[in-house]
């Protein structure tokens, strides 16, 4: 046989592409050429499956007076990573005859080391959906990735260590039978709810904020913290994420899958909102994403979590005006000349900022900032990104003696209950609704008209207040989530006035 055909995969953005990968062998003097548009480290794979397969017990191609040509199509799909190796090793063994085995129904995935070792690979996890969305049964990956491509139902998965133990456990007499992974729901059971640093009952005071992060969490809102430095906004904004509740499952797979294809995946399956915090220096395509071939930022690391931005005016302009779109919509679109994609990107914003460069304005010391870089400062914040922050609270010094006074406060295993009772209370307003939405975040204008009812009396007070604040028609329906949210809390089912009232209290007033 000079000829063979198996199956590959590449990851375009967050979606996986089936790739066929075909050796064609003909005589001649010594001639490997790799066409199908691959990148460096693709095309460096004839080196790599070179020594992998001399390393192995196998004739290495180099050796051999024949013209090796490989090719991954579709030809138009740019071929990225040094997953091919374990294909492309496997195809020219099936063309030059050395091994037989059926591959019809197979996904081969893996980096091969100059010895045969399978170096683990990433994206293992969108590559399982892949393989079984196209009807494939078999998916073969480094022993590394096979729990996380385990994680998918109905495709049986095979754990490789070596290039040898593979193609051992392929040949028609079985000379080593590789046990395969199944979905048994381990991986979920090796990650530990990780204990908060820093617990809610540890912060002194600040309690108008505690009490807007337990109402952020419950409805997975925006919130924004400004104040002196050293009064605490970092603590609170550390201790925010462990008062959610653990991922649903769907939520969970989605989130490991980003991970994976990004590399930042530490445990076999992700079951707690992630927490991104990228510093106020970090470029345009970091955090919002980017590049030639367009990949994820920071906002969608942090998809179905928290994204903490420290020094909020001090990130770049364009990345602070970028979040329009993610903010509102839940997902982010990036173009480039060389592709376009659409990342999801729905996360809770915590944003912390003090009231000026020095940090003193408003404060009992002197503030030494230049009338022009104040309004600088605060113009950073445009009135679109101001009205897509629900719940704004100022963070203010506390007196030395409140500071050492003894005080009980509600901790973060208390809060955490109330904000999944809160949760649950949606999530049964909810089931039913088309768009699969779970928290009153998500809710449209006509959501709102449908699922939030208030009395005469209460809608006019509201109408009332919503004028003398001067909100906006977006403002006005962020306050009505926000209060059917505190609702919520509260175990009601109707927003009564300390509701709305509170929602409003919660409006962005001048930052000093």
């Amino acid at each position: 046989m000079q000829f063979s055909k198996l199956f590959s995969a590449q990851i375009v953005g967050l979606a996986a592409h089936i790739v066929d990968v075909e050796v064609d062998l003909s005589k001649g003097l010594h001639a490997f050429s790799l066409v199908g548009l691959p990148s460096a480290s693709v095309d460096e794979s004839q080196d790599r499956v070179s020594a992998a397969l001399k390393n192995s017990g196998f004739t290495s191609p180099k050796q051999k007076n024949q013209k090796i040509v490989i090719s991954l199509a579709p030809a138009e799909l740019k071929k990225e990573g040094s997953h091919y190796d374990l294909a492309i090793a496997l195809a020219y063994l099936a063309a030059s005859g050395e091994i037989s085995f059926d591959h019809t129904d197979s996904l081969f995935l893996g980096e091969l080391s100059l010895d045969g070792i399978v170096r683990p690979i990433r994206g293992a996890l969108l590559f399982a959906h892949k393989a079984k969305e196209v009807g494939l049964s078999k998916i073969f990956v480094p022993q590394e990735n096979a729990r996380e491509a385990a994680l998918v139902s109905g495709i049986t998965v095979y754990p490789i260590h070596t290039l040898r133990e593979l193609v051992d456990h392929l040949a028609p007499e079985n000379k080593i039978t590789i046990t395969p992974y199944t979905q048994t729901g381990e991986g979920a059971e090796t990650v530990s709810t990780l204990e908060p640093i820093v617990d809610f009952a540890h912060i002194k005071g600040q309690e108008f904020t505690k009490r807007a992060l337990e109402i952020a969490a419950a409805g997975n809102h925006n919130v924004a913290m400004w104040g002196p430095p050293g009064t605490g906004k970092t603590m609170l904004a550390q201790a925010f994420p462990h008062i959610l509740p653990n991922l649903r499952e769907e939520h969970s797979l989605e989130v490991t899958g980003i991970h994976s294809v990004a590399g930042t995946l530490r445990e076999n399956i992700i079951i707690r909102p992630p927490l991104r915090a990228p510093h106020h220096t970090a470029s345009y395509p970091s955090v919002i994403g980017g590049g030639t071939v367009p990949k994820p930022g920071e906002i969608t690391l942090a998809h179905r979590g928290v994204l903490f931005l420290d020094e909020f005016p001090e990130f770049d302009r364009r990345v602070i005006e970028s979040l329009r779109e993610p903010l509102e919509e839940g997902h982010v679109r990036i173009s480039r000349s060389k592709g376009f994609d659409r990342f999801p990107a729905r996360f809770i914003l915590i944003a912390a900022m003090n009231p000026c460069p020095c940090g003193k304005y408003g404060s009992e010391e002197r503030c030494t900032c230049m009338p022009v870089t104040l309004a600088s400062y605060t113009r950073k914040l445009s009135g679109p990104i101001v009205d897509r922050i629900e719940l704004w609270s100022k963070v203010s010094h506390l007196s030395h003696d409140k500071l050492s006074e003894a005080r009980e406060t509600e901790t973060t295993e208390s809060i955490r209950a109330h904000v999944a009772q809160a949760r649950q209370r949606q999530a049964i307003r909810f089931k039913d609704h088309e768009r699969s939405i779970t928290t009153n975040s998500e809710m449209r204008a006509n959501d709102i008209e449908h699922y939030i009812k208030l009395e005469p009396k209460l809608r006019s007070l509201f109408n009332i207040s919503a004028e003398r604040l001067k909100l906006s028609p977006r403002a006005h329906h962020k306050m009505l989530k926000v209060a059917r949210t505190i609702a919520d809390l509260d175990d009601a089912d109707e927003i009564s006035e300390g509701h709305l009232l509170e929602a409003l209290a919660y409006r962005p007033q001048e930052i000093k």
